[in-house]
C-alpha cells in the first residue's frame, strides 16, 4: 500500500513541476504524511464568508458602497451550485452554509438599496430571501421595512400577517418580539 502512494505522490510531483509549480510548492512530506502547498490559493467558499462579515460590518459603519460591493461578492459566488451531483453530509452541510451566506448577503443588499431610494431593489431582495426561507424572521423584518419605506404600509402590513400565519400553522408560535415591534412601529407609522 505505502509503495502505491508513494508512486502515486511522485506522479504527482511531476505533474505539478510540469505544470510550472515552483519549489516549494507541491507535495510535502513529513512523518507519514503528505500535504498540497500551493501558492496563494483563492478559495471561493472562503471569500464569500469573508465578503459577508465585511458587507455586514460595511452596512453598520454606514460605508454602503462597501456594503454593496461586498455583498455583491458574497452572493455571487454563494449562489454558484456546490458539487450538484453529490450528496454527502458534508456537501450538504456547505450548501446550508452557502444558502445562508446568501441570505445574509441579500439582505444587506436590501438594505443599501433602501437607503439608497431604490425601493423596488429592496423589496425584490428581501422578497427573495423570504422565498428561500419563509421562516427567516430577519427577511420578513427586512421586506415589511422595505414596503414601508416604499410608502406601500398596507403590503408591509400584509407581510406581518402572513408570517404571523405561517408560524400559527406550522410552528404553533407567534413571530419574535422583534418582528412584531417592526410591524406595530409601521402600524402605528403616519
Amino acid at each position: 500500500m505505502e509503495t502505491a502512494i508513494n508512486a502515486i505522490v511522485s506522479k504527482l510531483r511531476a505533474a505539478l513541476r510540469t505544470l510550472g509549480v515552483p519549489r516549494p510548492h507541491g507535495v510535502a512530506s513529513d512523518v507519514g504524511t503528505y500535504q498540497l502547498v500551493v501558492p496563494s490559493a483563492w478559495i471561493d467558499i472562503e471569500e464569500a464568508r469573508t465578503a459577508i462579515d465585511r458587507a455586514e460590518g460595511a452596512l453598520r459603519g454606514n460605508a454602503l458602497s462597501n456594503a454593496w460591493a461586498a455583498a455583491n461578492v458574497a452572493a455571487a459566488i454563494a449562489r454558484q451550485p456546490f458539487l450538484p451531483d453529490e450528496e454527502r453530509l458534508w456537501v450538504q452541510q456547505q450548501r446550508a452554509q452557502l444558502l445562508r451566506v446568501w441570505r445574509r448577503a441579500l439582505l444587506v443588499l436590501s438594505a443599501v438599496s433602501l437607503r439608497n431610494g431604490e425601493h423596488e431593489l429592496g423589496i425584490q431582495h428581501a422578497a427573495d430571501v423570504l422565498a428561500a426561507e419563509p421562516f427567516d424572521e430577519m427577511a420578513c423584518q427586512a421586506l415589511m421595512r422595505a414596503h414601508a419605506v416604499a410608502g406601500n404600509r398596507a403590503e408591509a402590513l400584509r407581510v406581518f400577517a402572513n408570517c404571523r400565519k405561517l408560524f400559527r400553522d406550522e410552528l404553533g408560535a407567534e413571530p419574535s418580539e422583534q418582528t412584531a415591534a417592526v410591524f406595530l412601529s409601521i402600524l402605528r407609522a403616519e
